[in-house]
């Protein structure tokens, strides 16, 4: 299969850009990207580390993350599987990239910007949920951000339709993945319940 190895090759393959594409981009959190922003419980969290790029999905029961100012984003990272990729890549580099989404919009608002890990006690205190508060929160701070148009969840009707039905469960992916020695049918049976007790 043939490379595109350079930018003049991509651009001899496609039009200028839409003039709307360049100049939508804002370098603050304005009042409307703010309201959008604090209405997404779901986001993914891009970032980059020496052994490559990890994209890692972060939700909540409310919004996803605290905007703090016009330049900054607070994200608390709340319980998971402890492999800690996204953290041990923002304490080595610290490029950030995030879509914010709402479930019925067909748009996306993608942020881009640094960040670093802190464990300051009053910012994790912010985001106490039932109690419990995150061992750590993302500081991000915004480079950028816009709005993305919604051709790709049109195309995809991704809000419109449940495709669930036949593919296979995490159970059997992990399964898969771990050579037979995790996984399975009694992961996927307990799993709703055994993750109560770790939302949080």
């Amino acid at each position: 299969m043939q490379k595109l190895e350079s930018e003049a090759a991509l651009d001899a393959l496609y039009d200028a850009p839409v003039p709307a594409s360049l100049t939508k981009v804002a370098t603050r959190i304005g009042p409307r990207h703010r309201e959008w922003i604090e209405a997404s419980r779901f986001c993914i969290l891009s970032t980059v580390g020496p052994e490559g790029v990890d994209g890692s999905p972060r939700g909540d029961d409310g919004p996803v993350v605290m905007v703090a100012d016009e330049r900054t984003i607070l994200m608390p990272d709340w319980q998971g599987n402890n492999r800690l990729d996204s953290l041990r890549n923002i304490v080595r580099d610290p490029r950030v990239a995030l879509m914010f989404m709402i479930p019925g919009h067909k748009s996306v608002v993608r942020v881009n910007g640094t960040a670093f890990v802190t464990d300051d006690t009053d910012a994790c205190a912010r985001f106490e949920q039932r109690g419990r508060c995150p061992k750590s929160v993302i500081v991000i701070e915004v480079v950028e951000l816009y709005a993305q148009c919604a051709k790709a969840i049109m195309r995809s009707g991704l809000w419109d339709r449940d495709d669930a039905e036949g593919v296979p469960t995490t159970g059997q992916l992990i399964e898969e993945g771990s050579a037979g020695s995790h996984g399975g049918p009694d992961y996927d049976a307990g799993y709703a319940e055994r993750a109560k007790d770790r939302m949080w």
